[in-house]
């Protein structure tokens, strides 16, 4: 049985560049021993980079023990349900990629709250230059 997005249907992959997920396969599912809950596919603004630094959250900083490279501004990173709703509280809200965050983060995630912060990224941006 697969996993479920928010809205019902597939879980669809955050990322594989860089490589995100509780389990490190693209994917924001979780696990009995993920206490985060990083569930919420968050596309990362400089704003919910320095949000979650000053939570102690560092984001930013690679961490190759843990397969962790570092995030800059526009990667797709699965974040911690908690975290992502308290930026929001906070007006530092990133981006949410509604079909790749998983239907778990709805336990501490209103889907209302979600969809004000929804977006869809295209694998390579740099299509949307085009005329």
């Amino acid at each position: 049985m697969s996993e479920r997005n928010v809205l019902g249907g597939d879980l669809e992959p955050c990322s594989h560049d860089p490589v995100t997920g509780w389990f490190r396969d693209g994917t924001c599912r979780t696990a009995p021993d993920d206490h985060g809950s990083h569930t919420v596919c968050a596309v990362v603004t400089p704003e919910f980079l320095a949000h979650q630094r000053a939570l102690g959250n560092d984001l930013i900083t690679p961490r190759p023990e843990f397969r962790f490279p570092g995030l800059t501004p526009g990667d797709r990173w699965c974040v911690t349900a908690v975290n992502w709703l308290r930026a929001h509280h906070d007006g530092a809200a990133a981006p949410v990629a509604l079909a790749a965050t998983s239907e778990q983060a709805l336990e501490v995630v209103p889907l209302e709250v979600l969809r004000e912060h929804a977006v869809d990224v295209p694998d390579d941006p740099r299509g949307l230059d085009a005329p």
